[in-house]
């Protein structure tokens, strides 16, 4: 995950990466920020980087390509790349339902011609590429879509920053933003992700603050983590006080360092789940940050510690209180992912607990730089919900403020007997 400072603040890189005038001349797709391989082949070899797509050896591979239309219209498509391993290839490209067959040469210059499509409306574009004959190894190696006609001439919008390639493949990353009370020791909060909302590679947050986050991952097809983690002061480690049972700890690197803890446990869509976090001054100049893991059993909340850890320099009660809903794998940055946020309460130094009614929606670059436009946020009754990625249009506009029915009854937690 990107540090705090910068997920929240929103800095926009004052990028041109979409026309907003009507294009006179056709555009560039690059696969590379853009492309996916939707459908992996047996052998794997097939491979997309900052350059686009390369060891496309096998007909089974689908390679996805994903840009945004302003309006409906026709669509002229070409391939931009060459052959590499052999002298002639066809390609299948497709948009729904609709086909056309592109024969690739050796001789031959790019664009290599794809046909007219016809989009019926405004919104993302899926250009699915499939390989149906080679007389060599590869059916190319294609860096661009080449596009033009009706379709563009309102503007298209695409991943067109190479240096942020990376991040737009993983999509952007929605928030919601907490106003919690002076003094604030205990957060609590509770998630329920939908069934078909959890695909590998989301990470939905429930308690962060400004020093680290508390939430649930998806990390495979076979593993489901607990995750909470720390990151280092300016003046020394994180180091941890204690863990709870079968927690395993570590620490991370990468988007800033600290201290990381994780408890791998096979939660369920389609469940509620509940996370306590306490910041607690030590009274030596340091703060304790401890998070609970709690799940129903039999009308009662179980709770399981995650960890305590250490953060020095600084004694403080819990600050930039927030939530939020990543993909942190590029590879399935393509599927959509939704998460709802619920029961938001803060419990003061003085043990008094306030129920937490509304919260600020922003969402990260990738979106505020329209790298991407899948994202969204809102309030359905006592729930706050935030989605993104799957390419799906009318994005929420970022840096609103929502507010969800107050609930009324604070959690049933007695916070002297935590484990």
């Amino acid at each position: 995950m990107r540090p705090i400072a910068y997920r929240l603040t929103g800095l926009l890189l004052a990028l041109s990466c979409c026309s907003a005038f009507a294009q006179t001349t056709p555009t560039q797709v690059p696969l590379g920020g853009n492309a996916y391989i939707t459908t992996v082949s047996p052998s794997g070899d097939e491979l997309i980087d900052d350059n686009g797509l390369h060891n496309w050896d096998s007909t089974q591979a689908v390679i996805s390509t994903y840009f945004d239309v302003q309006q409906a219209g026709q669509l002229d498509l070409s391939l931009i790349g060459s052959l590499s391993g052999a002298s002639h290839s066809t390609v299948k490209v497709s948009i729904g339902h609709q086909s056309h067959l592109v024969n690739l040469s050796s001789t031959g210059t790019a664009p290599f011609s794809a046909g007219t499509f016809t989009v019926d409306k405004p919104g993302y574009v899926k250009v699915d590429l499939q390989g149906v004959s080679t007389d060599g190894g590869y059916y190319g190696d294609i860096s661009n879509l080449q596009i033009g006609g009706s379709a563009t001439a309102a503007g298209t919008v695409f991943a067109n920053d190479p240096t942020n390639f990376y991040w737009s493949l993983r999509g952007p990353s929605v928030h919601l933003g907490f106003t919690v009370p002076t003094n604030t020791e205990y957060f609590y909060s509770e998630i329920t992700v939908p069934k078909g909302q959890d695909p590998i590679g989301s990470y939905y947050m429930a308690n962060g603050f400004n020093v680290g986050y508390f939430g649930i991952q998806v990390n495979s097809a076979t593993e489901r983590r607990v995750l909470f983690s720390v990151w280092d002061s300016p003046t020394a480690p994180t180091t941890l006080v204690r863990q709870g049972p079968n927690v395993i700890v570590d620490t991370f690197g990468g988007e800033g360092t600290g201290g990381q803890s994780h408890l791998v446990f096979p939660w369920k869509a389609g469940q509620t789940y509940r996370f306590l976090t306490r910041a607690q001054p030590d009274g030596s100049g340091n703060t304790l940050y401890s998070s609970w893991f709690g799940t129903e059993k039999k009308g009662s909340t179980s709770w399981q510690l995650i960890a305590t850890w250490k953060y020095a320099g600084t004694s403080s009660y819990l600050a930039g209180v927030y939530s939020f809903l990543e993909s942190f794998d590029p590879a399935y940055g393509y599927i959509g992912r939704q998460g709802n946020f619920a029961n938001q309460w803060a419990r003061d130094a003085s043990g008094q607990w306030s129920e937490v009614t509304s919260a600020y929606f922003d969402v990260d670059p990738t979106g505020l730089n329209k790298q991407r436009l899948d994202f969204a946020g809102g309030v359905r009754c006592k729930e706050f919900y935030l989605r993104n990625d799957g390419f799906f249009s009318n994005s929420t506009a970022s840096g609103q403020t929502f507010t969800r029915e107050a609930g009324g009854v604070p959690p049933d937690v007695d916070v002297s007997k935590l484990p």
